[in-house]
């Protein structure tokens, strides 16, 4: 990629899809047993990052947003409706927990990343 610097990796236009496939990794690795991870994606372009159907027969969906004040785009509440997820979360960089429109938690990777890995344990 001929990057430099941090400076210049920020800015470069593989960061974004980079960051995607590292929260989309953790999240999986972090998931209990029996989980069945899936992208979704509409025909007309509504999609979801990341689903996880849970072994407790939960649903939960990730949206994957890299910098500090993440939205969430139009597309995803559209493919929410046809997934009906117990539970909808917008993956950033950032380091707090907020609450979003809909229904949709903004939470940093590893306290996602701990959220999935507690759904298997008997203190969950």
């Amino acid at each position: 990629l001929n990057v430099r610097d941090e400076e210049e990796l920020l800015g470069h236009p593989i960061i974004g899809p980079s960051w995607e496939g590292f929260v989309i990794e953790t999240l999986i690795r972090s998931s209990p047993r029996r989980t069945e991870a899936f992208f979704y994606r509409t025909a007309r372009g509504a999609e979801i990052d990341l689903v996880l159907d849970l072994p407790n027969r939960e649903r939960w969906v990730f949206q994957i947003k890299r910098g500090s004040a993440p939205s969430v785009p139009r597309g995803f509440h559209e493919a929410c409706k046809d997934l009906e997820p117990t539970r909808r979360f917008l993956v950033y960089s950032g380091v707090e927990r907020f609450q979003l429109p809909h229904d949709v938690e903004a939470i940093p990777l590893f306290d996602a990343a701990d959220l999935v890995a507690r759904v298997g344990s008997p203190t969950f």
